[in-house]
């Protein structure tokens, strides 16, 4: 079985249904126990998501069945690692920023990543020992394989990088504006490029920024996929204080702070 396939369709099919209810409006919204909200969409999106991974007979960790016990998780060398809505926030306020993110863990690293945007039908997808490619899909009927021999590799440029940075559109704080200055020594302020989800990890990939630094809490299932892509661009995730690379399927979920570079 082709897993690259496979978290692509998953990927896609659960996009489109996104993307109905986005337009349509017709959305239902709670908010979870960590004040986080979660719609209609991050359900619909998940139950698509867990039918066609469940095929692959690998766990499946997922945003929205993350109670698994890490007793049982720590016995997994590989697992699924999902964020079926990445951007609940972006989906409320109706810019488009937001993803779906499918990741294969091996051995706690990160070997495979799939990001769709269901607005934009832009596919992301990096595979150990085979690279990142972004596809511009022309409608989501499309055959999974004229997607994939259409796909461009990443980084898409040969040049540096512009003197740019990343940034989360929800989540910009003091220590991240600290830390751009510190970066940034004598050479000019980078220009700050406001992003949503995980697509700021993706910018990263295709060398439209230099870097971007996360400081706050973010979830395995936040970046795992955008760490595969990454990877396989040339980059990586690595934590802030020591410059170690991002471990998955932790005991404990939340990510330490971090910068894609």
């Amino acid at each position: 079985m082709d897993l690259l396939r496979v978290a692509i369709k998953a990927a896609i099919i659960s996009g489109r249904e996104i993307d109905k209810l986005y337009n349509t409006g017709n959305i239902e919204t709670r908010l979870k126990e960590d004040k986080s909200p979660v719609t209609t969409a991050d359900l619909v999106s998940n139950k698509i998501i867990i039918e066609h991974l469940k095929v692959t007979e690998i766990p499946i960790l997922s945003e929205e069945n993350k109670t698994i016990p890490y007793n049982e998780r720590r016995a997994w060398d590989r697992l699924w690692i999902v964020d079926p809505l990445d951007g609940t926030k972006e989906f409320l306020k109706e810019n488009g920023e937001f993803t779906v993110n499918i990741a294969l863990v091996k051995n706690n690293a990160p070997h495979m990543g799939v990001i769709y945007v269901p607005v934009t039908k832009e596919l992301y997808f990096g595979l150990a020992g085979k690279g990142s490619f972004k596809a511009e899909l022309e409608n989501d009927l499309q055959d999974i394989e004229k997607i994939i021999e259409s796909a461009k590799k990443l980084p898409s440029t040969d040049h540096d990088p512009p003197n740019a940075v990343a940034i989360s559109r929800s989540h910009m704080n003091r220590a991240t504006e600290d830390f751009i200055r510190s970066k940034s020594g004598s050479e000019d302020m980078p220009a700050l490029i406001s992003r949503g989800s995980s697509l700021k990890i993706c910018m990263v990939a295709e060398g439209g920024v230099r870097y971007y630094p996360r400081f706050g809490p973010t979830m395995e299932w936040d970046i795992a996929a955008g760490h595969a892509i990454a990877k396989q661009a040339g980059k990586n995730i690595c934590r802030i204080t020591d410059g170690k690379e991002i471990r998955y399927n932790k005991e404990k979920l939340v990510n330490p702070d971090f910068i894609v570079e």
